[in-house]
């Protein structure tokens, strides 16, 4: 067994890894507490208990902040799992959370994730959602993956994005919804209920040295880059995005438009 990175943010913030030793693609997996209930977003990438311990980290994670707000919460304590995209290494631990007393697992199609959230038009509405004194923008994000979403939490300026944004190589699976989905983020984050402070997604790809990732399947990455990057970072994927070619290297982030790389 190998157990979850685990960095508290702050103290009603989680942020877990999946080592890569339990699996290479090592997705970060963020817990958000609010007076109401809590939110997961992802839940890793194996259903082995025994591989990766996410229920019982979880479940450690929420009695310990329990035990900190003895008054702000109601029981049983409600956990609501949720995900950034379909994929199998963001979706493959729901069930291992699935029995859990109290706990909502959202869907994973368009259609599931419209419903739970409440989008009155999708992906371009942007929906709140309220973790009890503390409220989630729920933003439509396909263009990765057709159910794809990004979660802003205003208590703490972070913009959860999943694949969509993050220090790594970024797969346009479907380019004119992604293209609109990164100046859909552009909008909110010029726009937005409170300030953007930070962008975290969900795999560090890139190594410290600029444009240079590691390749798919490395188990071992000594000196990654780091995972937070800033808001502006939107502004040069837009830009990114307007150049020609397969793969488009930039610092921190790859484009790899998998579209045009099955059309040559």
């Amino acid at each position: 067994m190998t157990a979850a990175e685990v960095t508290w943010l702050n103290d009603d913030t989680v942020q877990l890894r999946q080592p890569k030793t339990s699996h290479w693609e090592a997705p970060f997996l963020f817990l958000l507490f609010g007076r109401n209930r809590a939110i997961l977003l992802d839940s890793g990438a194996t259903a082995d208990e025994a591989v990766f311990p996410l229920r019982s980290t979880v479940e450690k994670l929420i009695q310990t902040w329990l035990r900190r707000n003895p008054a702000r919460f109601i029981r049983p304590y409600p956990l609501v799992v949720a995900h950034t995209h379909a994929h199998g290494d963001h979706i493959a631990g729901d069930p291992l959370l699935a029995d859990r007393p109290g706990t909502t697992l959202v869907g994973v199609t368009p259609a599931e994730v419209i419903s739970f959230f409440g989008f009155p038009t999708w992906p371009d509405a942007v929906v709140e959602f309220d973790l009890g004194d503390r409220v989630l923008d729920v933003i439509g994000a396909p263009g990765h993956e057709s159910s794809a979403v990004v979660f802003f939490d205003r208590a703490t300026g972070i913009l959860f994005t999943g694949d969509t944004v993050c220090p790594g190589n970024l797969y346009v699976r479907d380019r004119s919804p992604f293209v609109a989905t990164i100046d859909r983020l552009i909008r909110f984050r010029d726009a937005p209920p409170a300030p953007v402070r930070t962008v975290l997604g969900a795999h560090i790809e890139m190594s410290t040295e600029p444009g240079v990732d590691y390749p798919s399947g490395t188990v071992d990455q000594p000196n990654e880059a780091p995972l937070a990057l800033p808001p502006s970072i939107l502004d040069d994927i837009r830009k990114a995005l307007r150049k020609p070619g397969k793969r488009v290297v930039r610092d921190r982030f790859i484009v790899v438009d998998e579209a045009r790389a099955e059309a040559s």
